[in-house]
């Protein structure tokens, strides 16, 4: 129970450095639904989604792999970091330099013709998010999880700061979205500065060691790319597979500004599930050789689905509360997807629980190949839904390749490295807690108090509930 406790603490503390920044980073959206219409807001979710693709392979897995080397006995973890480091700065300089030379056709490519500043900038957002992956690894792998909220904290910040700014202060309408760009840029800037020392006693290192860690890496990276383009391509495809006319006339930009913004409440859910993989990455290493560690992985899989079944009911019954984020109501009409989204991520953190298995075997290519099934189920899924039911089809192309990853890792993580996981119980709380919400919203209230005072009466009845089934079991894990 102390290490469980342990890890709740490491992940609260990771969540004010994870969490609450991209939390805040949510509050931009009221920001840019006030200034922004759908179809600009557009614009925004599709760049970054890219981003967000483009990102892993710059990371190129060395995230894991300085884990994974590091802690093996024996390891110099400087080495490691010099390696993993190198191997990221080399690969991020190449494409960016890729991106910057053919800036003009890739943004006349993404209909940004005459707007190739846009690539410039994005180019360099990714080139300084690779140079400080592997820094703020090291901070993990140190427990330094109160300077690594510092960084995050700061960063975010100066992005609010500059987001208010430029909209509200300095706005052009020639610009437009690309204030956007250049506020995360100058933000990203500061990164270089707060891991200055690390940075700047980082030698460039290649040595024997590389192609164990390459091997090791680049299947990990195939994953990631893959899980990104799960995540990411239901809000680029709506572009190209949505039916002219499919919601009234309006544009398909117009259909993903407004997915885009009502996915952002979804992302509650993914920021959850970020702080707990920060700090449980490098747990799961950490104790991977305790002969009690199965039991252990098991507890805390176990709590973290409750935890997240908490999450998933208190935002999808207050989003009569929650839509006054979306400055405009033309982003309203969205939001009922946002429970299958919710329960699409529930399931992805549930599959980054599992995954340990094959982290801790080296057995990465596992990952890679389950990873590789989900994205073929992303691309199926939407092809076949988006035209007949719109951003719905993608919701629900999301929840589906979730659910599938996470059985396919599940069955094959018990066949190499058997964990005693609490199926029945976990799927009993997702099931009911889906129930509840449904429930919940089939009732409707003309009194936004009355609404709110009964939504949140919900809430605490299931957190008794709750408390009152795993009593026994928390007081037994604490003797």
């Amino acid at each position: 129970m102390g290490k469980i406790k342990r890890l709740a603490g490491e992940t609260i503390l990771y969540g004010l450095g994870s969490i609450l920044p991209r939390f805040l980073n949510f509050l931009l959206v009221y920001l840019h639904t006030d200034v922004f219409a759908p179809d600009e807001y557009g614009v925004i979710t599709k760049l970054f989604a890219y981003v967000a693709v483009i990102n892993v392979v710059f990371s190129f897995g060395m995230e894991t792999a300085y884990f994974r080397f590091a802690t093996k006995p024996g390891a110099d973890e400087k080495k490691i970091f010099n390696i993993t480091q190198t191997v990221v700065v080399c690969v991020s300089i190449v494409f960016s330099a890729i991106f910057v030379v053919f800036a003009d056709p890739i943004a006349t490519a993404l209909d940004l013709a005459g707007k190739s500043d846009f690539v410039i900038w994005l180019a360099l957002i990714m080139l300084v998010d690779a140079a400080v992956v592997i820094p703020f690894a090291r901070l993990r792998l140190q427990k330094r999880a109160l300077q690594f909220a510092m960084g995050k904290l700061m960063n975010i910040g100066i992005l609010v700061g500059l987001n208010v700014y430029f909209l509200y202060l300095a706005f052009d309408p020639q610009l437009g979205v690309g204030f956007v760009m250049l506020a995360n840029l100058i933000a990203n800037a500061f990164y270089l500065i707060f891991f200055s020392k690390t940075l700047l006693t980082w030698r460039p290192t290649i040595n024997r060691d590389l192609p164990a860690m390459v091997r090791y890496a680049y299947p990990v990276m195939l994953m990631g790319l893959a899980g990104m383009t799960n995540e990411m391509f239901s809000r680029v495809t709506l572009e190209w597979w949505l039916p002219e006319n499919f919601y009234e006339g309006q544009s398909s930009e117009y259909a993903l500004g407004v997915f885009g913004a009502c996915f952002k409440f979804a992302v509650l859910m993914n920021l959850a599930v970020q702080a707990f993989r920060y700090a449980a990455e490098p747990f799961f290493f950490s104790n991977a050789a305790d002969k009690n560690s199965p039991a252990l992985f098991a507890r805390i899989n176990h709590y973290f689905i409750i935890v997240c079944c908490v999450l998933l009911l208190s935002v999808s019954i207050n989003l009569d509360i929650l839509k006054y984020f979306l400055k405009r109501e033309a982003y309203w009409e969205g939001l009922y997807v946002v429970p299958i989204l919710l329960v699409g991520y529930l399931f992805l953190g549930v599959y980054y629980n599992l995954s340990a298995w094959f982290k801790l075997t080296d057995k990465t290519h596992y990952g890679t190949w389950i990873t590789l099934a989900g994205a073929i189920i992303t691309i199926a899924a939407n092809y076949f839904l988006i035209p007949h039911f719109g951003y719905l089809g993608s919701s629900w192309a999301t929840l589906i390749c979730y659910f599938f990853m996470t059985i396919l890792c599940y069955y094959y993580g018990q066949k190499y490295y058997p964990i005693p996981y609490e199926v029945i119980n976990g799927l009993l709380y997702i099931t009911v807690t889906i129930a509840v919400v449904y429930l919940t919203n089939t009732l409707t209230f003309t009194n936004q108090w009355l609404a709110t005072g009964f939504h949140s009466v919900v809430i605490v009845v299931y957190l008794v509930v709750v408390y009152f089934i795993e009593r026994k079991k928390l007081q037994q894990a604490i003797r």
